[in-house]
């Protein structure tokens, strides 16, 4: 019976129209949006890498090989199970140009081709003719930045290794590009059977082979899957099929995905806010028809429902808004986003992400209009001519409280269920919550400064009046700091995590990095090569280690990712390398170098902190697969190794005597002054046309750049949080218009001007937004120290470019936001205002 009477009372409070509620409904709506959207777009792109998995990957199945080809029983078991095997070779090597006597080098990215090449999919090129025509007669195709880099333009000649090919066409698309992971050059496409004589496919070098099959309609992946791994587990053979066919990009986007979601939960956090703030003020104005129904005879539950539907309804309202946004918006704009993307999406309405995005938003608007909707019981009806309201500082009563923590937990629990991401959602609602609370402090600091401020500044009336706004109690503080302060904070945390990123990659590792690192030094050039590097004074340090590529097959018997808990060094192919005498600067933490000569059973050297998180112990028996061969060695001692000088660095080293007869090249770092790195280059390009040059500076700023996009997209998400704050400084902009007019017309009455009311206006946004940027800056700095150091282990210093941008940016928007609603009250005439408030 009471909830039909709540209903009817929220029918006739409802007919009174939105006023006073827009900025709820815009919070909402943009914070389901934001979630909707991104979550829209994650899923388009996983349909569009399951529609394309065969394509994306090149065929059904891929089988790879790590510096080998397939062996005769390998391959005749592909050919027995697929219709058709397509070869290809994939290596880096170093793409040469000459003009005029000088040598112009570029890095790329080969892949050696077959004529079945693609199996599935097209290539496309520029201008557009066969893959066949353009690889006839020792033709090559190159992606169209390598080209440029090199000043290249079809018809003309290039070299890779020893042999010359010929630009037919620049390369626009190609099959199985998503799958490759990260790249240090562009892709260049040449015939296998071309590279015959170019000295770079030898026993040794470094290099993959991928066989990629078409197999008969209904094939059973899975069971093909296991029949491998149960033929050929120690041989090397690495198996994936179409069912992953993105590889790791798929995982990628699912993980950045998810943590844009949870960015977007803190603009969720800020609307909420607004929310609470809107829902507090509507329902202070409602005091007297609170009053006037409990006189009636309305209980506290009939109070309580009648406001709880109303506001429910509204709620609805804005979460179907921001949905029909967030799927909408993706859809809308579908060829300009999937223009931007390297890889296949189907842009639709997809339910599941926008479920996620109406549960966040539900469970977000329960938990910030909760509080002031129970407040409803503290007005009394023998209150009914005064504020009760907003006078009311008492908490809500437990069961409420109760409720809410409920709710907060269920929010969590959904975030992490959705994510998949326990850690990072628990970071996550820590950093929102302790930021509140920090801004929630911060607000009643200022309202505390600004009193004590106030008296020392007679004389100067516009100062001395915005003093005495900020410090009023129910005054705008609270509002201001919090609802920018969140989205600033946001901001500053990803502005200080980014800026901290770049300086590691930027500046750190230059003062002591290598020039650069080369690979495949055939063993009879390793002694020339070091001759050249020995003459040279501008070389300060060179490295050289032979260097093999395994996997780590078993440990003590037992397959090793059982043993290891996937744990990096047991997932694909490691590097390895063997010495004799113990290197120098090598220190051994456990156990003892094998001696100068030995040549015993097989033993080996493991990485310390590797070992340490696999549980390895000495005397524990590792097999490796080194090019299709099984070794097995006991680990005899643990060794310091150090990745973070972008050194020669080996997980794992084993005796002289257990490798030195398998077939491997050499790879070396050359320290050098930056004048002398081109005449290196050229000296040893020249004299071995096999060796691959990877300049470490190109790296870095590669892995810049692909940190530079993640933080942009971070940064979008966060600027989501940051509209979201400004909505909600307008709604308290608006709803303080009333009290600044009444403030205006006061003043005119007393002789101020228009321009010192503005002033003094002009002066409590500026000061309010001062404060709510600095403290934003503190907790934003507190949160990305927090993030480089705990999560991602890396050093920390504050970039203050990026905090006078969040400070300025605070002042900026509570500026625009209260000189936007300040022309009313200064336009109001004193008479109408005052005989008003009689």
């Amino acid at each position: 019976m009471s909830l039909a009477i709540a209903s009817r009372f929220a029918a006739r409070e409802l007919r009174g129209g939105l006023r006073g509620f827009r900025v709820l409904l815009a919070c909402l709506a943009l914070g389901v949006a934001a979630i909707a959207a991104v979550g829209t777009v994650r899923a388009g792109i996983e349909a569009g890498l399951a529609r394309d998995g065969a394509a994306l990957l090149g065929g059904d199945a891929e089988v790879e090989f790590t510096y080998r080809f397939a062996r005769a029983d390998e391959l005749g078991w592909l050919n027995s199970i697929a219709t058709r095997v397509s070869e290809t070779v994939d290596f880096r090597s170093m793409a040469v140009v000459e003009r005029g006597g000088a040598a112009e080098r570029g890095l790329t990215q080969i892949r050696a081709v077959d004529d079945l090449y693609p199996l599935i999919g097209q290539v496309t090129l520029d201008p557009p003719i066969p893959l066949a025509e353009a690889l006839a007669d020792h033709g090559g195709v190159m992606e169209r930045v390598l080209a440029d880099r090199l000043a290249l333009a079809p018809g003309d000649r290039f070299r890779l290794g020893e042999q010359d090919f010929t630009l037919r066409a620049i390369l626009d698309r190609y099959p199985d590009n998503a799958a490759g992971g990260f790249g240090l050059g562009p892709r260049t496409i040449v015939k296998t059977a071309d590279l015959a004589n170019s000295g770079l496919i030898v026993e040794g070098t470094l290099f993959s082979t991928q066989y990629r099959l078409d197999l008969p309609e209904g094939a059973d992946l899975q069971a093909l899957e296991d029949s491998a791994e149960a033929q050929f587990r120690d041989s090397g053979l690495r198996w994936r099929d179409s069912r992953r066919g993105a590889g790791g990009v798929a995982q990628f986007v699912d993980r950045i995905g998810a943590f844009l979601i949870l960015v977007g939960l803190s603009g969720l956090a800020v609307g909420g806010v607004g929310v609470s703030a809107a829902v507090r003020a509507y329902l202070a104005g409602k005091t007297q028809v609170i009053a006037t129904l409990k006189t009636l005879g309305a209980t506290r539950k009939v109070i309580f429902q009648t406001y709880f539907i109303q506001i429910g309804v509204l709620t609805l309202a804005g979460v179907f808004l921001g949905l029909v946004i967030g799927a909408g918006l993706p859809v809308l704009l579908a060829p300009v986003i999937e223009a931007q993307l390297p890889i296949p999406a189907v842009f639709a309405v997809y339910p599941a992400p926008l479920f996620e995005a109406a549960v966040y938003g539900l469970l977000a608007a329960l938990i910030f209009t909760l509080w002031p909707l129970a407040k409803t019981e503290d007005i009394r009806a023998a209150t009914l001519f005064r504020d009760a309201f907003a006078a009311s500082a008492t908490l809500p009563a437990r069961r409420y409280l109760v409720a809410i923590a409920v709710l907060l937990a269920g929010l969590i629990g959904a975030a992490i269920l959705f994510s998949g991401t326990v850690f990072l959602t628990l970071w996550t609602a820590g950093g929102i919550a302790g930021a509140l609370a920090i801004l929630v402090l911060a607000a009643i600091a200022i309202r505390w400064i600004a009193r004590r401020f106030r008296k020392p500044t007679r004389g100067r009336p516009a100062l001395r009046l915005a003093f005495g706004a900020i410090g009023a109690r129910g005054g705008e503080a609270t509002s201001v700091v919090l609802s920018l302060g969140l989205g600033l904070t946001v901001l500053a945390a990803v502005g200080q995590i980014d800026g901290n990123l770049r300086t590691s990659f930027s500046d750190d590792l230059p003062a002591v990095a290598p020039s650069y690192f080369f690979v495949d030094i055939q063993p009879d050039q390793i002694e020339g090569f070091g001759a050249r590097l020995d003459a040279d004074d501008a070389v300060s340090r060179y490295d050289t280690a032979p260097m093999l590529r395994g996997i780590i097959t078993q440990i003590n018997g037992r397959p090793a990712e059982e043993v290891a808990g996937g744990h990096w060094v047991v997932r694909g192919d490691r590097g390895i390398t063997y010495a004799d005498a113990q290197p120098s600067g090598t220190e051994i933490t456990a156990g003892e170098w094998w001696p100068e000569g030995y040549d015993g059973p097989p033993q080996i050297s493991f990485a310390a902190e590797e070992a340490a998180e696999i549980g390895l112990q000495l005397g524990d028996m590792m097999t490796v697969n080194i090019l299709g061969r099984d070794i097995t060695g006991e680990v005899t001692s643990f060794r310091n190794v150090s990745w973070e000088d972008a050194g020669i660095g080996f997980v794992l080293a084993m005796n002289q005597g257990a490798l030195a007869g398998a077939p491997h090249s050499w790879i070396s770092t050359v320290y050098a002054t930056p004048d002398a790195e081109a005449a290196i280059l050229r000296d040893l390009a020249t004299a071995y046309p096999n060796i691959t040059a990877i300049r470490i500076r190109d790296a870095i700023d590669q892995v810049i750049e692909l940190v530079g996009g993640i933080s942009a997209a971070t940064r979008y998400g966060a600027l989501i949080t940051l509209v979201t704050g400004f909505l909600v400084l307008i709604g308290a902009a608006a709803a303080g218009e009333r009290a600044r007019t009444f403030e205006a017309a006061v003043l005119k009455t007393l002789g101020a001007s228009r321009g010192r009311i503005m002033l003094s206006f002009a002066l409590r946004a500026a000061m309010l937004g001062f404060a709510a940027g600095s403290v934003a800056l503190g907790a934003g700095i507190l949160g990305g120290w927090a993030v480089s150091t705990f999560i991602m282990d890396t050093s920390y210093t504050v970039i203050w470019s990026n905090a006078l941008l969040i400070i300025g940016g605070g002042v900026l928007a509570s500026l625009l936001a209260g000189l936007a609603f300040a022309w009313g009250p200064l336009a109001a005439k004193p008479a109408q205002v005052l005989r008003a408030r009689e």
